[in-house]
């Protein structure tokens, strides 16, 4: 199936309510770019064309023209199943991710196979300076690195970040209030050193009071650590 075909077959299943309701969530693409596909059905459209095995010219086809192309290139890239063809696609395709949604939904079955592969590539995307990029390699990290084998110095590499970018900002807090869910007290020294900025700080504690796997006497603590911006 080419490009045009995909995209006839995008706006097939077009939901114009739901067109809106992401233009209003996805303030960083225009909504002229939102063709306002489901996310059921663009997983199912990708299941398609990759057991049809013929994606390379679509996926080729960068930057795309619509949201929601990125929306299903990133969808077809997380079920390659091969770990060297599917980060030469991912590498390929992070210059062009422009939005949170595209960058989050991004998620490579090949990578949580082999992690220990991916950590260089992790280092080489959080320190490029390009907001998706960096986005993208903290998310990694959350998800591959936060469990059994954890070790500090993942923590530190979120840490050492420093940006003005809130898509960047909400990551780092989201990778440490995870992390205080998973290795509290490996991370809570993060938060009593301030190693964080004002706000990703005071964030990570909002985030961890909100959530479930924080313990009642934990999120107390946690609430005693909020600092003041300056």
């Amino acid at each position: 199936m080419n490009r045009d075909e995909i995209v006839t077959e995008l706006f097939r299943m077009q939901d114009k309510d739901y067109a809106l309701l992401q233009a209003k969530i996805i303030p960083t693409v225009t909504a002229g770019r939102i063709i306002g596909v489901r996310t059921p059905a663009l997983r199912t459209f990708a299941k398609r064309l990759y057991k049809e095995g013929d994606t390379d010219g679509f996926l080729s086809c960068l930057p795309h023209q619509y949201f929601d192309e990125d929306q299903l290139h990133a969808f077809v890239i997380s079920l390659e199943k091969d770990f060297d063809s599917c980060m030469a696609k991912v590498d390929a395709f992070l210059p062009y991710i422009d939005n949170w949604a595209t960058c989050d939904q991004l998620s490579p079955k090949a990578f949580k196979k082999e992690p220990g592969k991916l950590l260089p590539y992790i280092r080489a995307w959080i320190r490029s300076g390009q907001t998706y990029a960096v986005r993208f390699s903290i998310g990694m990290l959350m998800q591959h690195f936060l469990g059994e084998g954890f070790d500090t110095k993942y923590a530190d590499l979120v840490a050492e970040v420093k940006s003005d970018e809130y898509y960047i900002n909400m990551m780092i807090a989201w990778f440490f209030a995870t992390a205080l869910a998973k290795q509290y007290e490996l991370v809570l020294p993060y938060l009593e050193e301030k190693r964080l900025s004002c706000w990703v700080h005071n964030k990570t504690i909002q985030k961890s009071v909100e959530s479930y796997r924080i313990t009642e006497e934990q999120k107390e603590y946690l609430k005693t650590l909020k600092v003041r911006a300056k």
